[in-house]
């Protein structure tokens, strides 16, 4: 039996491109520039991801995964955590407007 996690974050998630350049890059040896050559993809784009200005998109999880051996929901939820720790404190005074309906 598991019991849900109902305790709010108090600091944002870990951003993909942190985890590519903290522990992936190191691990395997790679540049930004060797890892966008394995990737297919530009240097800026790779770039980009690892200076936390680009969201990982599912074309490039796809990408990712397929390159570290992972799954690309991996790279996904990453992502998905942080857009909406985002997202969460960018509508935090509009979403208490919201108030929750009961079913009739």
């Amino acid at each position: 039996m598991s019991l849900p996690n109902s305790r709010k974050r108090k600091i944002r998630p870990t951003h993909p491109g942190e985890m590519l350049r903290e522990d992936f890059l190191s691990d395997y040896t790679l540049t930004a520039t060797t890892l966008a050559k394995a990737l297919g993809v530009s240097r800026q784009t790779v770039n980009e991801l690892l200076r936390e200005r680009r969201a990982v998109s599912p074309e490039m999880a796809l990408r990712l995964s397929r390159l570290f051996g992972n799954t690309p929901q991996f790279w996904l939820n990453a992502q998905r955590e942080i857009d909406l720790w985002d997202a969460e404190r960018n509508l935090k005074s509009e979403m208490k407007q919201i108030h929750p309906l009961s079913p009739a």
